[in-house]
C-alpha cells in the first residue's frame, strides 16, 4: 500500500512539473504588446524590426511629411523605394546612414498624387533577418499651375531671344518657382531671371546671345507650391538654338530700316512708321510671332473704327500691345521712305496677298523669332520692358534686381 501511495505522489509531482514548464513556455512565447509573436522562442514581427514613416496604408500624405525607414537596433541591409506617378514608375534615390539604422531619400519632399512602395530588409540585434513591404499614397491637389514657355521647343531663334514663362495662375511663392526653373547655355554665359508681376518670369543674358549658342530650359515645377494649395504640374525640358545675328534699325525720322546681318549692313529698306498722333514706340523690340497673313482691327488695340483690314500680309509682331512690322498694300507707294502714316506699326511696301519680291516679303523671308528691331527718332516713349520681349530696354543692374531669390 505504501508503495502504491508513493508512486501516486511521484506521478502527481511529475505532472505538476510538466504543467509548470508548459506555462513557462507559453509565457515565453506570449503576445507582444501590438499582437505580434516575439521573444526568445519566436521571430519578432517585421513591423517591430523595420519601421516605416509614413505608415503602411496611409493616404493623403502631405508633401512635407518626410519618408524614413528605421530599425531600433541591428542594421538595414537594403531599402528600395518606388514611386508611381502618372502611370510612370521610378526609383527614389536615397541612402542608408553610416550606423545602418536609418534610410532617407535624397529629396526630402514627397511627390504629389503618387503611390509609394517601400521594400526593406534588415537584421535585428540578435542577427535575425526580416523583410517588410509597405505602401502609402500622397495628397492629390485640386489646383495646379503651368508655365507657357517662349520660344518653342527645338526652334532656331535670333540672338535677341528672351526666355519668357507666362503662368496661368498668379505666383505667390515666387522664390520657390524661380528655383525650380533653370536656364543654361552652351557655350556658358550668365543668365539671370526677372519677374514682371506675379504671372511672368523672363530670363536673359547681359548681352545678346552669341550665334550658335544652345540654350536649355529645365522646368522642375512638378509639385512646387506656387501659391497656397496651388502646385506645379510640369517636369520637362525645352531646348533652342541661337542662329545668326540680325538687328534692324528703324529710323522714324528718315523713314528707313537698316538691316544688319552678323554686323554687316545687309540692306536699307524704305518704311512708314507711326503718324504724329499715333507714333511708334522707340527702343529695342524682339520678334515674337510671324504670320503670313492676319487681320488687324483698330478696336482690338484701343483705337476706334479707323481701320479693319482682314488680310494684312507678312505680319511680324514686335510688342504684346499690338505693334507689328508688316506688309502694306493699301497705302500710296510714295509714303514708304517719305512720310509716317501708320497707327503705330512699321509698314513695308507689299501687294495684296503678299509678294515674295516686295520689301515686306524680302524681310519676312530673312527674319526669325528672336531677331531684334530697334526704333529710333520716333516721337513716342521707349517701349516698356514687359511689353512683348522688351527686356533689353532695362539695364543689367535693374534686370538682376528683379529676382525673387535673395
Amino acid at each position: 500500500m505504501r508503495y502504491v501511495q508513493g508512486r501516486a505522489r511521484r506521478a502527481r509531482a511529475a505532472l505538476a512539473a510538466v504543467v509548470t514548464w508548459a506555462g513557462l513556455l507559453t509565457g515565453a512565447a506570449g503576445c507582444t504588446p501590438d499582437g505580434g509573436v516575439g521573444g526568445a522562442f519566436g521571430p519578432p514581427a517585421a513591423e517591430d524590426v523595420i519601421r516605416v514613416t509614413p505608415g503602411d496604408g496611409s493616404e493623403d500624405v502631405r508633401p512635407g511629411s518626410g519618408l524614413r525607414v528605421r530599425v531600433p537596433d541591428g542594421r538595414l541591409e537594403s531599402v528600395q523605394v518606388l514611386v508611381s506617378q502618372d502611370a510612370h514608375e521610378s526609383r527614389v534615390p536615397g541612402r542608408i546612414s553610416g550606423d545602418g539604422l536609418t534610410w532617407r531619400p535624397d529629396e526630402e519632399r514627397l511627390a504629389l498624387a503618387a503611390k509609394y512602395t517601400v521594400d526593406a530588409v534588415a537584421v535585428d540585434g540578435s542577427g535575425r533577418r526580416s523583410a517588410r513591404r509597405t505602401t502609402f499614397t500622397t495628397y492629390v491637389p485640386e489646383e495646379r499651375f503651368i508655365g507657357y514657355v517662349a520660344p518653342e521647343d527645338r526652334t532656331t531663334v535670333g540672338t535677341g531671344m528672351i526666355v519668357s514663362l507666362e503662368f496661368n495662375r498668379r505666383i505667390v511663392h515666387r522664390a520657390a518657382v524661380e528655383r525650380a526653373v533653370r536656364v543654361t547655355a552652351r557655350p556658358a554665359v550668365e543668365v539671370r531671371p526677372h519677374w514682371f508681376g506675379g504671372t511672368r518670369l523672363d530670363f536673359r543674358p547681359e548681352r545678346y546671345w552669341k550665334p550658335g549658342t544652345e540654350v536649355t530650359v529645365a522646368l522642375n515645377l512638378r509639385d512646387v507650391e506656387g501659391a497656397p494649395g496651388v502646385y506645379g504640374l510640369q517636369q520637362r525640358t525645352f531646348t533652342f538654338t541661337v542662329g545668326r545675328s540680325q538687328v534692324s534699325v528703324v529710323d522714324a525720322a528718315e523713314h528707313t530700316m537698316r538691316v544688319h546681318r552678323d554686323g554687316e549692313l545687309l540692306a536699307t529698306v524704305p518704311v512708314t512708321a507711326g503718324a504724329r498722333k499715333t507714333p511708334t514706340y522707340n527702343g529695342l523690340m524682339v520678334i515674337t510671332e510671324m504670320l503670313e497673313v492676319t487681320r488687324m482691327n483698330g478696336r482690338t488695340v484701343g483705337f476706334g473704327g479707323e481701320y479693319d483690314i482682314p488680310d494684312v500680309p507678312h505680319a511680324i509682331r514686335l510688342t504684346g500691345s499690338g505693334t507689328f512690322l508688316h506688309g502694306n498694300y493699301w497705302a500710296d507707294t510714295g509714303v514708304f521712305g517719305g512720310s509716317n502714316v501708320s497707327h503705330g506699326c512699321v509698314g513695308l511696301r507689299d501687294v495684296k496677298g503678299g509678294g515674295a519680291d516686295t520689301p515686306a516679303g524680302w524681310f519676312f523671308d530673312r527674319s526669325l523669332v528672336g531677331d531684334v528691331v530697334e526704333v529710333v527718332n520716333s516721337q513716342d516713349r521707349t517701349v516698356a520692358p514687359d511689353n512683348g520681349l522688351g527686356g533689353w530696354n532695362m539695364n543689367w543692374t535693374k534686370w538682376k534686381a528683379g529676382t525673387a531669390v535673395k
